[in-house]
């Protein structure tokens, strides 16, 4: 087999620490290093003394992304592959060490690199994901607060439409507070909601014991202090994202997209979309949207979507969901398409 990269690196990581293994027309050499970052700038020196110049490793949770740094500003040209693309190639697997065939899948230019955008949207993608991560916790919160209210036999859920809206937000605090006169509780309706009274002061009569107003006012302060940090990732996004806000508007524009979902798409797929997905078949394909090929003796059978990027999946997922009852055409393309699918089903 044709040697395509004569200098190559192939490395076998993990948390504490990590094996490397160089093949050049010298010979090969092993060595393995502490992940501290002492060590890793070593390993680094110990790369460029051989002039390797492609490095590749598997895509092991995070313990990748220090590494990458280090490579990425010493201008080696590194390849983060897929733990199950490289067990895909057949060889001798069990018989080298995994940081050695790496280096000798590397050197014969059968290893497939990963999306790794640069660190600009790296950092940017970290940010946007955490935010969905506090948003989703404030969702929970949220229905934690209704539970107490259920268990303390409190009907507000049933007369409010948002258990966290202005007007219900005052009647919580109060609750909170040790309030429990439901003429009182009304009084903090506020417009729309003052036609309710006569329900809102039904609904707060219930059986309410300390513990749980202790439990609602925790719950109430943790979602403030959820709340601001989400407005404090939201304007770091919103200035990372300022120069792509062209970009964003165009997102924007789609129906289901809001500007939050915008931010996301952009920080997953970056702004060379094109180059880097050819096609919408290929990105929704890396999304793991797109369902597995399974055909035999000419019948199709059921497969399922593979695994791929599940922010950008679950936030396409959100978007199509949220358009299916719209009048538009994406609205009436998601029912024929959604129609169409419960039908092959039932047929199958």
């Amino acid at each position: 087999m044709d040697v395509i990269i004569e200098r190559a690196c192939g490395m076998d990581v993990h948390k504490d620490n990590i094996t490397a293994c160089i093949i050049t027309p010298e010979g090969k050499e092993i060595k393995t290093f502490s992940t501290k970052t002492l060590f890793l700038i070593q390993m680094i020196d110990w790369i460029k003394e051989r002039r390797c110049t492609h490095v590749a490793m598997e895509s092991t949770s995070v313990y990748w992304k220090p590494i990458v740094n280090l490579l990425e500003s010493e201008d080696i040209e590194f390849l983060v592959v897929n733990a199950q693309h490289i067990k895909s190639v057949p060889g001798r697997k069990t018989d080298v060490k995994d940081a050695e065939w790496i280096a000798k899948l590397l050197r014969h230019g059968l290893l497939k690199a990963s999306y790794i955008p640069d660190r600009n949207q790296r950092e940017l993608r970290e940010l946007v994901r955490y935010r969905r991560s506090i948003i989703e916790e404030r969702a929970r919160q949220h229905n934690r607060i209704q539970k107490v209210l259920e268990g303390a036999n409190i009907k507000l859920g049933s007369v409010v439409s948002d258990i966290m809206g202005v007007s219900a937000r005052d009647m919580l605090n109060a609750i909170a507070d040790g309030e429990d006169n439901p003429e009182i509780l009304a009084n903090f309706a506020r417009r729309t909601m003052k036609k309710k009274k006569d329900e809102l002061r039904l609904a707060p009569k219930g059986y309410i014991s300390p513990h749980q107003r202790l439990m609602i006012k925790t719950i109430l302060k943790h979602i403030d202090f959820l709340s601001d940090q989400i407005e404090m990732l939201d304007q770091e996004v919103a200035d990372r994202v300022n120069k792509y806000q062209d970009h964003i508007e165009r997102l924007d524009s789609i129906p289901g997209i809001a500007t939050r979902m915008a931010e996301q798409m952009l920080a997953e797929l970056g702004t060379d979309i094109k180059n880097q997905f050819p096609s919408a078949s290929q990105m929704c394909s890396w999304a793991g949207l797109v369902p597995g090929s399974n055909e035999s003796a000419g019948k199709r059978k059921k497969s399922k979507t593979k695994n791929g990027n599940k922010y950008l999946k679950s936030a396409l997922i959100e978007a199509a969901h949220s358009v299916r009852g719209s009048k538009n055409y994406l609205g009436a393309l998601y029912r024929r398409t959604a129609a169409g699918k419960v039908r092959n089903v039932q047929e199958s």
